[in-house]
């Protein structure tokens, strides 16, 4: 079965003014906030999470819960312009992730991975992109 949890840390958080934000909380239960490991760099007016192992090395998002996971998921693919018909290497990449919850639950979910070299990209320190 497809999960139907995921975690954004961009553009697709409450809040934004994005038509796609809209569209995930039009079509999505917000769970609460959450974090993953990872590294988040600044790319354009759009962050990119990249994995990490170190324990320092926090980012901040939200999880939610999709309806429809299967229809939602490709909408997002597309927005990310990975999976189908997106000819290698894509900017972004969809996986599962652990993510920790406030109340310290942990559990997997669907994020976007910034898929293209970060050498030459801002590091965001805080892993909190609208702190940025």
């Amino acid at each position: 079965m497809i999960s139907d949890l995921l975690f954004v840390y961009g553009t697709l958080m409450r809040g934004f003014d994005h038509p796609m934000a809209k569209l995930l909380s039009a079509n999505a239960d917000f769970l609460g906030a959450a974090q993953c490991r990872g590294r988040l760099y600044l790319v354009k007016h759009y962050p990119g999470l990249v994995k990490s192992d170190g324990a320092a090395d926090v980012v901040h998002g939200e999880l939610f819960r999709l309806r429809g996971p299967e229809v939602m998921l490709r909408e997002f693919d597309m927005y990310e312009a990975c999976g189908e018909g997106f000819a290698p290497p894509t900017e972004y990449i969809r996986e599962m992730l652990p993510v920790t919850l406030a109340d310290g639950s942990v559990g997997e979910a669907w994020t976007y991975i910034y898929n293209w070299p970060v050498r030459d990209l801002p590091l965001i320190e805080s892993g909190r992109f609208l702190e940025h």
